[in-house]
């Protein structure tokens, strides 16, 4: 029997690349308030939620006190801009090795499920053609607390009905390992959290995934 039954992937920056959407709709409410931003502060906010991205954009606010509810109007201005942006993905943004590897797992029968903060995650899968694919969605819009947290994994696992010992958790930010851990989970770390020595394997492709489930 394999090690992983299942496979619980981050979406950003792991299945597709949004992270430009992102930097551009926080930089057009930066510009607008007057605040200085850029793509290194941008990547602080990979893998966390909404509000928590927007308090490291107010980290250089100089102007009045912010209520909640002017934070929240804040927050949902940005993703309104940002979701006009991911309406011009489409299946150019999932890559053949991406989709052959998913597909792969798939037929060895691995569970597969998304463990996502953002609260888009259906419309970007909708866009690159992977609607309806994954066997569970765990994502912003069915969790209270966001990575470093593992409750969204915790929940993919649950949907998926295996225990964090039989799941792999596909992560690329290090938010997102720290909650691997945190839910008793193995971790793989790509990209950004390739070099995070907490992951329990690291990868340069996507496809290596394969060598480690199957």
């Amino acid at each position: 029997m394999k090690k992983y039954q299942g496979v619980i992937f981050d979406l950003d920056g792991v299945i597709c690349h949004t992270d430009s959407f992102h930097y551009q709709a926080w930089k057009v409410l930066a510009d607008r308030m007057g605040i200085y931003f850029d793509e290194i502060i941008n990547n602080r906010q990979r893998g966390v939620s909404r509000m928590e991205s927007l308090e490291v954009l107010l980290e250089r606010y100089e102007g009045p006190p912010l209520s909640n509810e002017e934070k929240i109007n804040l927050a949902t201005e940005k993703n309104e801009v940002y979701k006009n942006l991911l309406m011009t993905m489409d299946e150019s943004y999932l890559s053949e090795s991406v989709s052959r590897t998913l597909h792969q797992l798939r037929e060895n029968g691995v569970k597969l499920a998304i463990g996502s903060s953002s609260k888009n995650a259906e419309t970007i899968l909708e866009r690159i053609g992977l609607s309806g694919f994954f066997d569970a969605i765990s994502d912003g819009n069915n969790i209270q607390h966001s990575k470093p947290h593992p409750q969204v994994f915790d929940l993919a696992a649950e949907y998926i009905s295996l225990p964090a010992s039989k799941c792999l958790v596909i992560e690329d930010a290090r938010a997102g390992i720290e909650a691997a851990i945190a839910g008793g989970f193995d971790s793989v770390g790509m990209g950004d959290a390739a070099d995070d020595e907490r992951a329990t394997y690291s990868i340069k492709e996507f496809a290596e995934i394969l060598q480690i489930v199957l």
